[in-house]
C-alpha cells in the first residue's frame, strides 16, 4: 500500500473518531439538559445527510491539499513532510491520548469518555484550525517559498498563454482550410449551380423530370461534402437565378426537391423576387 493511501486512511480514521467524539459530547450535553432520547434521535436523523455531505466535502479538500503540497514541497518545507502529515492526521488520536491523562481519579464511565472526547475536540481544533493555517501562512512568507511561488505562477501563466496561442493558431488553420475547401468546391459546383438555376427559372414546369435531375445533383453534392456542400450549392444556384432573372419571381423548389437527401430538411417555403 502506498504512503499516500495510508495517509488518507489514517486521516479518514481520525475524522471518523473526531465526529464520534463531537456527537458524544452533544448527546451527553442534551441528556444532561433533560432532553429525551426520542428527541435526540429525531434531530440526528434529519441532520445525518447534511453531516455526511459536509464531511465528504471536507475530506475531498484535505486529500487535494495533500496532493498539492507534495507537488510544491519547496513552498511548504514543513507541512509537506511526511512527519508533519502524520502528525496532522493523527492529531485526533493524540488528543484522545492526552485526555487519558485526566482519567486518573475518575470513576464514572461517562466522565471518562467525556474527558477523552474533549481532549480529541480541543487538540483537533487547535491543530487543524489554528496551528496548520498559521504554519502555512509563515511558509508562504519565506523568501525561498515566495520566489518559487512567483516562478511557478509565471510558468503557469506562460503555459496558459502558450496553450491559448496554440488554440488560436489551430482555429485559424481550421478556418483557412474550411475557406480553401469552400473555394475549391465553388469551382466544381459552378456547372450544377447553373443547371439548378435554369430549373428554378422554369418554375419546375417539367415536373418529375426536373425534380429527378435536381435530386441527382443534390445527391452528388451530399456525397462531395455533406450538408455544407449542399447549402453552398443551394446558395450559388439561388444567386445565379436572381442575377439572370431579376424581373422574374423565383420560388425555392430546390429545398423541396432535396428533402430527405442526407440530413437536408425542407424549410418553410419562401419566395423572392
Amino acid at each position: 500500500m502506498s504512503r499516500r493511501r495510508v495517509l488518507k486512511l489514517v486521516h479518514l480514521a481520525g475524522m471518523v473518531w473526531f465526529v464520534l467524539c463531537v456527537c458524544f459530547i452533544l448527546v451527553l450535553a442534551l441528556r444532561q439538559a433533560g432532553v429525551n432520547w426520542w428527541v435526540i434521535f429525531s434531530l440526528s436523523g434529519h441532520s445525518a445527510l447534511l453531516i455526511f455531505l459536509l464531511i465528504s466535502l471536507y475530506l475531498f479538500a484535505i486529500f487535494k491539499g495533500i496532493d498539492r503540497s507534495q507537488k510544491i514541497a519547496i513552498e511548504h518545507p514543513l507541512t509537506s513532510t511526511v512527519y508533519y502529515m502524520v502528525f496532522y492526521d493523527v492529531s485526533p488520536f493524540l488528543g484522545a491520548l492526552a485526555g487519558c491523562v485526566g482519567l486518573i481519579g475518575l470513576a464514572k464511565v461517562s466522565e471518562l469518555l467525556l474527558v477523552i472526547a474533549l481532549g480529541t475536540l480541543a487538540t483537533t481544533f487547535l491543530v487543524w484550525i489554528v496551528v496548520d493555517p498559521a504554519i502555512g501562512f509563515v511558509e508562504r512568507l519565506l523568501p525561498t517559498s515566495r520566489k518559487h511561488r512567483l516562478e511557478r505562477l509565471a510558468q503557469v501563466r506562460a503555459m496558459r498563454q502558450k496553450r491559448q496561442e496554440e488554440q488560436r493558431r489551430l482555429l485559424v488553420e481550421i478556418l483557412a482550410q474550411a475557406e480553401q475547401d469552400r473555394r475549391r468546391r465553388e469551382q466544381v459546383l459552378q456547372s450544377p449551380a447553373s443547371r439548378l438555376a435554369e430549373l428554378l427559372a422554369n418554375d419546375g414546369a417539367r415536373g418529375q423530370r426536373a425534380e429527378g435531375e435536381a435530386v441527382g445533383i443534390g445527391v452528388s453534392a451530399w456525397q462531395m461534402g455533406g450538408l455544407s456542400c449542399m447549402r453552398q450549392l443551394h446558395a450559388m444556384a439561388m444567386d445565379l437565378c436572381r442575377q439572370k432573372y431579376q424581373d422574374k419571381r423565383i420560388v425555392d423548389y430546390i429545398s423541396i426537391w432535396w428533402d430527405g437527401i442526407g440530413s437536408w430538411r425542407t424549410p418553410s417555403l419562401t419566395a423572392s423576387n
